[in-house]
């Protein structure tokens, strides 16, 4: 029988959501992928227990996560069954509903009737009574707003959610809303977003700015890009790779050579600057007066600190060249295709030299 590690709470640190009273850990696990049909039971059930065990007490969900739809949720209450749920008050369960989940006019968008239909099937899949945040999963330009958060709302009222959540909205969308569900006095805690260096879509669309306003709630998802801005990529397709399992998200033609040339060169500079001058960087960065790490208090220090952090970029700018015409090489890349250094070193580069 599982027992949890009584040590979980020690391992990551636990943030305020918004404004709100809610605490979540500071990564969270979501059940998009690796939790269908097409993966293996013991391997959802190791990922649970171990995320549990290092303090993660937040499992994403949604009504359509598969595959195929509906299977993440069948899987994680069967893992609730098996393992979890002696610590379900422990624990923070938020699912969806917005996507396609089945035929006809009433599986999709934003209606009262898919909204509240869809709960209820997911609530049913899980084995659980309720669900500590359920989402809308994305605007419906064709519901009227009113009716799609009342049914959030009735979600709240039934006692089937603790709090209310909105996933992929725009700043504008998410002022109305919220201005709605504070009229039924509903806890509306969180958005939902992709957000990653190559997204940052909810920076121009005012999703990021309102949220802070509002004192609402940001939670990400697919910071790392499905891997992509990881080295998981950088030497092939592995077989285990949701490209091959899925195929649904992420394509093989997502992987360019131009994108891997970005990534590798981005890693490389990472790992250059944690080798030989990375206490030095630490110094620079993090360190006041008798050694010790100062916050930094106004933009005129930040701006002092980011033009010592400049000085490096000399030394470190050879073993990142280096390191980076091997990985091209490995990669098959071209010359025309090479990653180009960011503006800042191209500034840098009359004193820099070649």
């Amino acid at each position: 029988m599982y027992q949890a590690d009584q040590s979980r709470y020690t391992v990551l640190p636990y943030r305020r959501c918004g404004s709100s009273g809610l605490l979540l850990p500071a990564v969270s696990l979501g059940l998009w992928h690796n939790f269908g049909d097409t993966a293996p039971y013991e391997n959802m059930r190791a990922l649970c227990r171990t995320a549990f065990d290092h303090g993660i007490t937040h499992f994403d969900l949604a009504n359509n996560y598969g595959p195929e739809p509906g299977a993440a949720e069948t899987n994680f209450g069967k893992i609730l069954r098996d393992d979890l749920m002696p610590y379900r008050d422990e624990l923070i369960i938020s699912t969806k509903a917005g996507y396609t989940m089945w035929d006809g006019p009433y599986g999709d968008w934003g209606s009262r009737k898919y909204l509240l239909a869809s709960l209820d099937q997911s609530l049913r899949r899980m084995g659980l009574d309720y669900v500590d945040i359920f989402y809308h999963h994305r605007m419906d330009p064709k519901t009227p707003l009113e009716e799609t958060m009342g049914a959030l709302a009735q979600a709240v009222r039934s006692g089937k959610a603790l709090y209310a959540g909105l996933s992929n909205y725009d700043g504008p969308t998410l002022e109305k809303a919220a201005a709605i569900l504070d009229k039924l006095h509903v806890p509306f805690v969180i958005n939902q977003n992709r957000y990653s260096i190559l997204d940052r879509t909810v920076e121009k669309n005012g999703l990021k700015e309102t949220a802070a306003k509002l004192g609402k709630g940001i939670i990400t998802f697919s910071p790392l890009a499905q891997g992509r801005l990881t080295d998981r990529y950088l030497h092939g397709i592995p077989a285990d790779s949701r490209v091959h399992t899925d195929g649904r998200f992420l394509k093989e033609s997502d992987l360019t050579p131009e994108l891997l040339g970005r990534i590798a060169a981005e890693l490389l500079l990472g790992r250059a600057l944690r080798q030989a001058e990375h206490r030095r960087v630490i110094a620079l960065l993090g360190k006041g007066q008798g050694g010790h790490r100062a916050p930094m208090r106004n933009l005129r220090q930040r701006q002092r600190t980011s033009a010592q952090a400049l000085h490096l970029v000399p030394q470190l700018l050879p073993l990142f060249r280096a390191e980076g015409r091997a990985v091209h090489r490995h990669l098959g890349v071209q010359p025309a295709q090479r990653v180009q250094l960011h503006p800042a070193f191209q500034r840098l580069q009359p004193q820099i030299g070649k």
